[in-house]
């Protein structure tokens, strides 16, 4: 059970930046694990260590975050003879080995990739699946819940050189009888809405960005949503597909105001909108279309704005530069009533363990889940074992295209394969998942 060695190197995700790997070694052999990256981070995360040398992968690289895995926390965590199988104790233990506020000595890029690896290993150790062992480490029974995915298919925000404001538009195949269904209807509707903004864009408009999403030159929300709405008719899915947004809102927040037009240098200040205006603004998309989460509809520290629009909304509104998948954060937006979802990143936090801690208190409040990628992705695939573990019935990592994203769908269908061959059907989330964050599925 014990650690034998742990090496870590700088590899690449899949904008070509740097990231952290780590391989850990026990009697049982070799388990890896790559972190992801944002870009669009909350100024609330933990801190992901980069070098700064601009001579260097343009200052994006990770030396000082390997040097820390193979220097310090590599000798001190083989040391302690902690076993693979205690999770909450060796997260402690990197933690207190970091022992800043937010993982900035030691960087959270670093400790993640210790804690992954040995979540790998704890699993190898009971010879059981890895969404097995993180169920039991996060108290959750079978049968297991299935996720309902929420794919990306239309970018803006910074993640897209058009000028949307809003970063992504995404269709959750709520009406889906399975995982494996949601992922064809998914599918499908990716493949129809291709070739809707093919005749009305051009075949420019069809390049993918960072997620897998198309990034047509629509003039705003609402081109956007009826593009879907078109798709989703012509797949044949009308009423099995529910929307999601995420604003990321901090993005385009500005002396106290949202600008829609940030991304144009030349904006009107006078056109910028109040926290109010906005929310009046997504109510009456809400309205018109079958929208059922938002996702950061308000900067991350505009608390007046979130509390009033999840009490007028009616649907998930969920929290990501705002709750940053900590712990304290969610306890404030809990006693405020800022958010009844939560996104969870585990890189926000930087252990496996503390991100159980925070699904397990959003749960606690009867909010919603839904497990996420990052921008900057690896082919690692832990995210697909955790929300199968965690019960929340809510994912999302991408448009399904671009193999970093496509990963966790087939990891996810495997899983779901897994469970069924072994005689105990699992439950998939669907509309249930996405109930405002009111009530979710049963565990």
């Amino acid at each position: 059970m014990s650690i034998t060695k742990i090496h870590a190197r700088q590899i690449f995700d899949s904008r070509g930046n740097p990231t952290v790997e780590v391989d850990l070694y026990t009697s049982k052999g070799r388990f890896r694990a790559a972190v992801p990256s944002g870009a669009s981070t909350g100024v609330h995360e933990a801190v992901e260590l980069r070098d700064g040398d601009k001579s260097q992968y343009v200052g994006k690289g990770v030396s000082k975050a390997v040097s820390n895995v193979n220097q310090l926390i590599a000798p001190e965590l083989i040391k302690s003879g902690l076993k693979v199988t205690n999770q909450k104790a060796i997260d402690d233990f990197l933690i207190e080995l970091d022992g800043s506020a937010n993982k900035g000595k030691l960087g959270a890029n670093a400790i993640l990739g210790v804690s992954i690896a040995v979540a790998e290993a704890g699993a190898a150790e009971k010879e059981v699946p890895l969404y097995q062992h993180l169920a039991e480490l996060s108290g959750v029974k079978p049968p297991y819940v299935l996720p309902v995915p929420a794919f990306n298919v239309i970018n803006g925000g910074s993640h897209a050189g058009n000028k949307l404001a809003f970063q992504e538009f995404m269709l959750l195949p709520t009406g889906a009888d399975s995982f494996t269904e949601a992922l064809k209807i998914g599918t499908e509707t990716y493949h129809t809405l291709k070739k809707v903004i093919n005749s009305k864009y051009g075949i420019d408009a069809t390049n993918v960005g960072d997620e897998g999403g198309f990034a047509p030159n629509v003039s705003g929300a609402e081109e956007s949503l009826e593009l879907l709405i078109e798709a989703i008719k012509k797949a044949g899915y009308e009423g099995k597909i529910k929307i999601a947004l995420d604003v990321a809102s901090s993005e385009f927040y500005k002396e106290g105001k949202y600008d829609l037009d940030f991304k144009n240098p030349n904006s009107d200040p006078t056109k910028w909108i109040s926290g109010k205006e906005l929310a009046d603004f997504y109510i009456g998309l809400v309205k018109k279309y079958p929208i059922v989460s938002i996702e950061d509809p308000f900067d991350q520290d505009d608390w007046e704005a979130w509390t009033h629009f999840t009490k007028e909304s009616g649907i998930q509104i969920v929290g990501d530069d705002l709750t940053v998948t900590n712990p304290a954060r969610i306890h404030t937006a809990i006693e405020k009533k800022a958010c009844n979802g939560l996104l969870l990143k585990v890189n926000q936090i930087g252990t496996v363990s503390e991100s159980i801690q925070a699904a397990q208190l959003s749960r606690s409040d009867g909010w919603g889940v839904m497990v996420s990628h990052r921008s900057g992705e690896t082919e690692n695939t832990f995210i697909a074992d955790l929300v199968v573990a965690l019960g929340v019935g809510q994912i999302k990592t991408g448009a399904p295209a671009r193999s970093e994203r496509v990963a966790k769908y087939n990891a996810l269908l495997r899983i779901e394969e897994e469970i069924t061959a072994s005689g105990t059907k699992p439950v998939f989330a669907g509309a249930k998942g996405l109930s405002a964050g009111l009530t979710p599925p049963a565990l």
